[in-house]
């Protein structure tokens, strides 16, 4: 009975080696390894110097360019289209002739019935080639006035109380990258969308040198608010309790440890924060880590 329950612990002895010699070639570190001479209770973290900026929270929208004026033309007849007088990008004239319909009557003749401008602006789309059939509702070309244009968009509601008319906004669009437009809010629906739950709105901006096109997709900035001069940190940087409060960290005076730092919040956008007590320009914080705790070891690097 001796016997046999000796050879069983050995049994389990020998087991038990295996299990361990086997748990440290497959856990071993290998050679290399990025945390090679780094100690894991040691908080690699991203020094930041708090800064003056000029805050502004804006709501960027988008939206299609629309030319100030635009004109479909149609012929006030039947019959074939003639001629083409002008082609795109040529000015015309309110009144102008664009185009000559040659009315299709077996055995009369008639002169040529023009199809005139209604507005003053430039040719934007011929649609048809001479010889083509066409009837009072075929369009034959389109006619824009493009020394301002309109640009309209839909702001959520919550944002209604926040925007007025003449308020200033930026355009800009991809296809000319490096360039903002000022646009003006003009037109605010006096109507909420049930669905949506967004309000219609309007922008107008000048385009004296027509680099502005209908049909262009433009991105629209709006200010919504702004703070000069406010010293603030990335938004990021700021940890919260559960009653509300703020605080940052702070390296200790010999950079080894973090430190916990109450600090108030006033005006925020969507990357930074402004703080009104706590801090001031020229202060180092922590940037944000996962688990840093006040009295974290920390390592702020070369």
């Amino acid at each position: 009975m001796k016997k046999k329950t000796i050879s069983k612990n050995i049994k389990i002895a020998i087991v038990i080696v295996m299990v361990a010699m086997a748990a440290f070639v497959f856990f071993k570190p290998k050679a290399g390894s990025a945390l090679d001479g780094v100690a894991l209770d040691v908080f690699a973290v991203r020094p930041e110097t708090v800064q003056i900026r000029d805050l502004k929270h804006q709501l960027l929208m988008s939206g299609s360019i629309k030319a100030w004026e635009e004109a479909t033309l149609y012929p006030r007849v039947e019959g074939k289209l003639l001629q083409n007088l002008l082609r795109e990008g040529d000015a015309v004239k309110k009144n102008q002739t664009v185009s000559l319909i040659e009315r299709d009557e077996v055995g009369a003749v008639y002169e040529p019935v023009v199809v005139p401008s209604t507005l003053t602006g430039v040719v934007g789309r011929v649609y048809l080639d001479p010889g083509a059939n066409v009837t009072i509702s075929t369009p034959v070309a389109l006619v824009v006035n493009q020394k301002r244009v309109r640009v309209a968009v839909d702001i959520p509601e919550r944002y209604i109380g926040e925007i007025y008319k003449g308020q200033p906004a930026t355009l800009r669009i991809d296809a000319l990258p490096g360039k903002e437009f000022n646009a003006q809010l003009k037109i605010i629906s006096p109507v909420v969308d049930a669905n949506s739950r967004a309000v219609a709105v309007e922008f107008w901006a000048d385009n004296p040198k027509d680099l502005l096109k209908s049909g262009m997709f433009a991105k629209v900035d709006i200010t919504l608010a702004e703070k000069k001069g406010a010293v603030s940190i990335a938004k990021k940087s700021l940890y919260t309790e559960e009653d509300g409060s703020a605080y940052v960290f702070v390296p200790s005076a010999d950079g080894k440890t973090a430190q916990k730092k109450p600090v108030t919040v006033g005006f925020e956008n969507t990357n930074y924060l402004e703080i009104t007590e706590g801090l001031k320009e020229g202060d180092v914080i922590l940037e944000f880590a996962y688990g840093l705790q006040d009295g974290s070891k920390i390592d702020l690097g070369k």
